[in-house]
């Protein structure tokens, strides 16, 4: 959509108007922002006309010319693949935010990360991107936005560009780094369940070839949906500083070691000794590689290099689904 001049709604101002006495302008009820922003009804916001055709012919460069073509593919000549300056991305407190688009960049190909739906759910990142010229799908976790939770707006944001991403052969991409769904009520109410289950449901039934990196927090049934190995991922790697446990150790180790901390003389020492403990054992990815749910622990610098030869590992990856009408997707 072009901003200020185009604008999409089912019923207009002068009607909303006369049946709930709303004033409202054509911009703010239907306008480019507010479907970019707001409803997620249009993917890109443009500035004008010229930007609008330039990024379709953008968003087309990634696309094959139909369903049954594969994901078209740039020359390319290998170099040196390391990229160092990811070693210094994760923050050393687990708690401190990062953009998790300078992850992006530092692997993919230079300046073709594409991204899609910029404005809406923005503690998902989701968007276009080659590889060795090869073209993929992205979707990351965003923890300078709520955290990188998932909620009901980011779940359908995610689910959506999955699915456009298998419709189109094109490989999907995961950079995970997820402290769980978002809790409270109103997210209850707009059945989280549900919509968290559209995200897991479009992996699940994706056939194209499906890779996760594992950037830092991998908690509980959010771990589960983000392209986990549990759900069918081909390969997943981690990052050392990726932690994959059911949640944080503070509140595991509350839960867990409830009794032991309550019957303690000194309740908050021995929290911290049972948060120490937990942390040991579940804040590093070893033990999930140990149990083979990841493939294999990676340094940072050499995330494209591996991510390059698994997508060619890939190339003619072949998924046959169960023989039915059609899946039944949670809308």
């Amino acid at each position: 959509m072009v901003e200020h001049t185009s604008y999409m709604f089912v019923t207009g101002p002068n009607v909303v108007k006369t049946v709930t006495n709303e004033d409202v302008t054509s911009e703010a009820l239907g306008g480019a922002e507010t479907h970019a922003s707001k409803s997620g009804v249009t993917h890109f916001a443009c500035a004008n006309e010229v930007e609008a055709i330039e990024n379709v012919k953008r968003l087309l460069s990634f696309m094959p010319s139909n369903c049954e073509d594969e994901a078209p593919r740039l020359a390319y000549e290998k170099g040196n693949e390391s990229r160092p300056d990811l070693n210094t991305i994760i923050p050393e407190n687990p708690n401190q935010p990062y953009d998790i688009r300078t992850v992006i960049d530092g692997v993919v190909d230079g300046e073709t990360f594409f991204e899609v739906h910029k404005d809406y759910a923005e503690n998902i990142v989701v968007g276009f991107a080659r590889i060795a010229g090869r073209s993929i799908g992205v979707v990351a976790n965003q923890p300078s936005v709520l955290a990188g939770v998932l909620d009901v707006n980011s779940s359908k944001k995610g689910a959506r560009f999955v699915r456009f991403c298998d419709c189109f052969n094109i490989p999907l991409l995961v950079f995970e780094d997820v402290p769980g769904f978002l809790p409270g009520t109103d997210q209850e109410w707009n059945a989280i369940i549900t919509n968290g289950a559209k995200l897991l449901y479009a992996f699940s039934e994706a056939t194209v070839p499906r890779v996760t990196v594992i950037t830092r927090k991998a908690y509980g049934g959010a771990y589960d949906v983000m392209n986990s190995k549990h759900i069918g991922a081909d390969m997943n790697f981690a990052w050392p500083t990726a932690e994959i446990a059911v949640m944080g150790a503070k509140g595991a180790a509350e839960i867990i070691f409830k009794k032991e901390i309550n019957e303690s003389s000194d309740r908050d020492a021995k929290w911290k000794e049972k948060e120490q403990e937990y942390a040991e054992l579940f804040a590093n990815p070893y033990n999930a590689a140990a149990r083979g749910y990841i493939d294999e622990v990676i340094r940072p610098e050499q995330t494209r290099e591996k991510l390059i030869r698994a997508f060619e590992m890939l190339e003619n990856k072949v998924a046959n689904l169960p023989r039915k009408k059609h899946g039944n997707i949670p809308l």
